[in-house]
């Protein structure tokens, strides 16, 4: 903020100041075109553009800190005209004390309404300027402080996102722990090494960050050691995704809670083994990610493809990508997929 304040106080002090010689030269030139000496002309020339840019400078950084509404304008005008007159009225009683001559004192009483309406207009051009330059500004800052604000609210939304998923999954891990504890003590320290390992790698990453899917397959992986700890050989999965794809770019943690939804509803209300199918194939300038699992329609309920777990990661993904279409979900005998398309920015 403080150097963007600094920066347009120099622009603008350097326009003034040409702006102010450039006055002080055309004026000096049109009053010796009148067979005034140049001495004559340059002083009436400069005590005029001394006095219009005080008034200018005053309009000006009136218009830096208040911005008139639609019913000011009314008072912007009244001081145009009021700080024109004292212009005018600080040349008529300046200049003859400089200039005693009688022909330049009689040029001066003729020329003070000339003076005043082209004092009025440069004033009125510099309130003019620095309203829009000022505007602007305020403007450009208004948006930063909005983007920001927004920014703020979409990771606090995120990282609220996240603190849900989480809990869920500790809670589930904890009481398998629990139920190995008495008859599969190392098994149970096996789980405990394994969710300690994925624990430290989620805490790693950012909900904004990302990663290629190969180091996201890498950390799922970890996740998927916990739960076939759980279920045993009930659990199997398939990954297949070649190496274009591998290299291609996602949002952390994206899949895990995908997953998760599949082997709830894939294994949860069935004693039967359940192949959880994971795909990823690059679809033109997208990452296309399918999760597949197999349910029973009479005990699991997917209804419009949404547990928690797959609503939070399509809110994920449009506060990401701000679109609402890079989910769906598909059920066809008796298979559930999920389908997520990540843009390759």
């Amino acid at each position: 903020m403080a150097t963007t304040s600094s920066l347009t106080f120099s622009k603008l002090l350097k326009a003034f100041v040409v702006c102010g010689l450039v006055w002080t030269g055309l004026q000096t030139y049109i009053l010796h075109s009148f067979e005034f000496d140049w001495f004559i002309a340059t002083t009436d020339g400069i005590v005029s553009s001394i006095l219009l840019a005080a008034a200018c400078w005053l309009i000006n950084n009136n218009l830096r800190y208040y911005q008139p509404g639609k019913g000011s304008y009314t008072n912007l005008l009244i001081w145009c005209i009021a700080l024109a007159a004292i212009c005018m009225a600080g040349s008529r009683w300046i200049l003859p004390f400089i200039n005693p001559e009688q022909v330049y004192v009689k040029f001066m009483s003729k020329s003070l309404i000339i003076r005043f309406f082209t004092n009025f207009l440069a004033i009125g051009w510099m309130a003019m300027i620095s309203m829009i330059w000022y505007s602007q500004l305020d403007q450009k800052e208004n948006e930063k402080r909005k983007s920001e604000a927004e920014k703020l609210a979409r990771d606090a939304e995120l990282y609220n996102l996240r603190q849900q998923l989480q809990p869920h999954f500790l809670f589930n891990s904890l009481n398998s722990i629990n139920a190995l504890i008495g008859f599969k003590p190392d098994e149970a320290r096996k789980m405990i090494h394994q969710l300690s390992d994925f624990l430290r790698g989620t805490l790693k990453k950012d909900d904004q960050q990302q990663i290629t899917l190969n180091e996201e397959l890498e950390h799922l992986n970890l996740y998927l050691e916990i739960e076939k700890v759980r279920f045993g050989h009930r659990l199997k999965t398939e990954v297949s995704c070649d190496d274009i794809c591998r290299t291609a770019i996602l949002p952390a943690l994206m899949l895990q809670p995908i997953v998760e939804n599949a082997i709830k509803f894939g294994l949860y209300d069935t004693t039967e083994d359940v192949v959880v199918s994971i795909r990823g194939e690059m679809d033109g300038n997208y990452l296309a990610l399918m999760v597949q699992n197999p349910y029973d329609p009479q005990t699991s309920r997917p209804r419009q493809g949404t547990g928690f777990g797959l609503s939070g990661v399509q809110r994920r993904l449009y506060l990401l990508f701000a679109r609402n279409d890079l989910m769906e979900t598909h059920q066809n005998d008796n298979i559930f997929t999920t389908i997520i398309k990540i843009p390759q920015l």
